[in-house]
């Protein structure tokens, strides 16, 4: 959207690039010793810094050249010249200065080429030596990217907070961005298989070699080739409060049949003894998958996910005969003995938790993350497994993200051993550890990763040791499918044979047309940070989303955008996926001189509970204004705030919005007098999808020295 002061912020910016053209141009001919200042001299200047008169040049340069030919050839046909000869020295003093003229232009003109062929040189050393790597959150950047950025000093990494879906990456890989190093956390092989042909084979590495046979089978194609790889576990299980077991004298349960046993004493003494928050689609999902893994982990069970998950099958697949119509009976039974019902579809993630907490239910299922919370609250918590029906255990393991590369990495061999010295950094045991929530245990998939376990799975250990890790089927038909149907069951609308046959059926339908597409970018822009001028994609989105909320100036942490601007057709949700998934929000609020400054600083520089920049790509974007930044050892200092070529005063007055998520707004000690003004991701979805949304230009925001 172009707005006045958008006009006017472009004319002040050329005006400032014509200046410091013409200073070139002027220090070049004055380093002629040949050339002597005419009446020319200020049309001359003028063409050369005047990017909309350059037809003019070629012109003037075209019949400046004739003349100096036509001086050339008619001294050569003139005799020797006589005395008594009358010569019009005044017209060969004339061709002359021409001469003159014409070689100084000249010498200006490769001077101009020159300046331009440095400027795409670099960019291209930058795009070069720049390794990129999409995590699937935001809760990654600050501990772990910053720690894998620590490690390679000498390998820039641009880190994006990207989108846990592959339909994203899908888009991305169908319009020519695909970044070097993928990370998701919903995935499956069934949803990956579009961007197998893109994706490095990682069989033969060192990083896949490590992983346990039981969980790479998970991940391999049928060609035996390998394109992700997963890092640790977060394991789900059953959060059990031990102090109402001893209070009600209640034996811990051992197996399904003294859970049930559990539930049921519960219910005696008017406390529930199972429920969870079956208002998410990711629980049905892992309750039905959960209850059946020693049976979805036979060998009858592997041969059907290898033909769901198989890229190479052009056909929809759905359940198998043999696995799953024991699945759903086995569902229905756990309904039965759990006492689950409709209300129990309503419980989110905080009513389980406050019902846990108030002493009035007995297990839940969830992460193991929450045996520390609610041992740190005083309430002695231990965490239980699934208790298979034939007397095994297991536990439901999420893994953190699958990992992927980009295979045009094999065509560059520096940029592919660059590329492998990341993905190692991201796979190690310290790496890691700074995945994990606080107070969780790395359960790692790797052998080169030891398991070294807490007190809070102390109760799990065997089942760890005996590798009864079942890691789910994520695909996103599971996703919906799950939630659908075996909400259903819950509610006491399908017995096992209905939700069998309704999953089945939903698996195999195609899916439906396309979407409409709600914003056509014309162009696609660079995603890769410059020291000369920032990043383009970001800019495109920063100078668009400051002509919506209609600010002057516009600041946003680094990790708000996706680098998402690609010459293609948007539909809504990819056009949401332009805007970073984990809560994005927008603050405004009428700042002085003094105070934007202040503000850009603590971007820039950061700040204690803010986000911190650690490397170049981590900067902030700003439009509106222009920023100049020294990068020393200790991290990044702001030199300069102008706006409009003009140094910032510290009495001017600004409208500004800062984008950050709202812990880091939270601690921003001037966050208190800023105005919520949303999530900027339905701002953003709002207008794309009003119609005729139109992305701004990018700017140069940023001089990095």
């Amino acid at each position: 959207m172009t707005n006045r002061n958008d006009i006017k912020d472009k004319k002040d910016n050329n005006a400032v690039k014509s200046v410091s053209r013409k200073n070139i141009i002027e220090e070049t001919i004055f380093n002629n010793q040949n050339f002597q200042k005419t009446s020319d001299y200020d049309r001359v200047i003028n063409d050369m810094v005047n990017p909309n008169l350059n037809n003019n040049i070629v012109r003037d340069n075209n019949k400046n050249n004739n003349n100096l030919n036509d001086t050339k050839n008619n001294i050569n046909r003139e005799e020797p010249v006589k005395r008594n000869d009358k010569i019009d020295k005044k017209e060969i003093m004339k061709k002359k200065k021409w001469n003159k003229l014409v070689s100084v232009l000249l010498v200006m003109v490769t001077v101009m080429s020159l300046l331009s062929g440095c400027g795409r040189k670099s960019t291209e050393k930058e795009d070069a030596e720049t390794i990129t790597v999409y995590l699937w959150t935001t809760k990654l950047y600050e501990k772990y990217a910053s720690y894998i950025q620590e490690q390679l000093p000498d390998i820039n990494i641009e880190f994006v907070v990207g989108n846990n879906d592959l339909d994203f990456y899908r888009f991305l890989n169908e319009n020519g961005g695909l970044p070097d190093i993928i990370t998701c956390c919903r995935f499956s092989l069934h949803d990956a298989s579009p961007l197998k042909d893109s994706l490095m084979d990682l069989s033969t590495t060192n990083a896949a070699g490590a992983v346990y046979d039981t969980y790479l089978s998970n991940f391999m194609n049928k060609d035996g080739s390998v394109n992700w790889l997963p890092v640790c576990a977060d394991a789900h299980g059953f959060v059990v409060n031990k102090d109402l077991f001893k209070k009600y004298h209640i034996p811990l349960p051992t197996d399904y049949k003294s859970f049930v046993s559990a539930c049921q004493a519960f219910d005696e003494v008017g406390i529930r003894g199972f429920t969870a928050d079956y208002y998410y689609d990711y629980t049905c999902m892992e309750t039905l998958q959960g209850l059946s893994a020693s049976e979805l982990s036979t060998a009858a069970g592997r041969k059907w996910r290898t033909a769901y998950s198989d890229p190479d099958n052009t056909k929809r697949e759905g359940l198998d005969s043999k696995v799953w119509p024991e699945a759903f009976e086995r569902m229905e039974q756990f309904i039965q003995d759990t006492g689950l019902s409709q209300d129990d579809l309503n419980m989110n993630y905080d009513d389980v938790m406050e019902m846990y907490k108030s002493g009035k239910l007995a297990m839940y299922f969830g992460s193991s993350a929450g045996v520390k919370i609610f041992k740190d609250q005083g309430i002695d918590t231990t965490f239980l497994p699934f208790f298979q029906q034939n007397g095994e255990k297991w536990l439901m393991t999420t893994p953190y993200f699958q990992v992927a590369l980009n295979r045009n990495l094999t065509k560059d061999e520096t940029r592919r051993q660059k590329a492998m010295k990341v993905l190692n950094v991201m796979l190690s045991e310290d790496a890691q550890n700074r995945i994990v929530y606080d107070g969780q245990d790395i359960l790692s998939y790797s052998q080169d990763v030891d398991t070294h376990l807490t007190e809070y799975l102390k109760d799990v250990r065997p089942v760890i040791e005996e590798n009864h890790m079942y890691i789910r089927i994520a695909s996103n038909d599971f996703f919906n499918v799950s939630q659908d149907v075996v909400s259903k069951m819950i509610s006491g609308k399908y017995d096992a044979k209905q939700a069998y046959r309704s999953f089945n059926t939903k698996l195999l339908e195609k899916k439906s047309a396309s979407e409409k597409i709600v914003l056509d970018s014309k162009k696609t822009y660079s995603n890769h940070f410059h020291t000369s001028g920032g990043n383009e994609a970001y800019s495109v989105m920063a100078h668009t989303l400051r002509g919506i909320y209609g600010t002057d100036v516009l600041i946003a942490t680094g990790n708000s955008f996706t680098g998402n601007v690609r010459k293609a057709g948007y539909t809504e949700k990819m056009a949401g996926n332009m805007i970073m998934p984990n809560g994005l929000s927008a603050y405004k609020r009428k700042m002085s001189g003094a105070e934007l400054k202040k503000t850009v600083r603590n971007f820039v520089e950061g700040y204690q509970g803010g986000f911190n920049p650690f490397n170049r790509g981590s900067l902030p974007v700003v439009s509106g204004i222009s920023v100049e930044i020294k990068e020393t050892d200790d991290g990044y200092t702001l030199s300069k705030v102008t706006k409009d070529g003009k140094t910032v005063q510290d009495n001017d007055t600004f409208t500004v919005t800062c984008l950050a998520t709202p812990q880091h707004m939270e601690a921003y000690s001037a966050g208190k007098n800023m105005v919520f003004d949303g999530e900027v991701k339905d701002t953003w979805t709002k207008y794309v999808s009003e119609g005729n949304a139109v992305l701004a230009k990018p700017e140069d925001y940023m001089t990095l020295r």
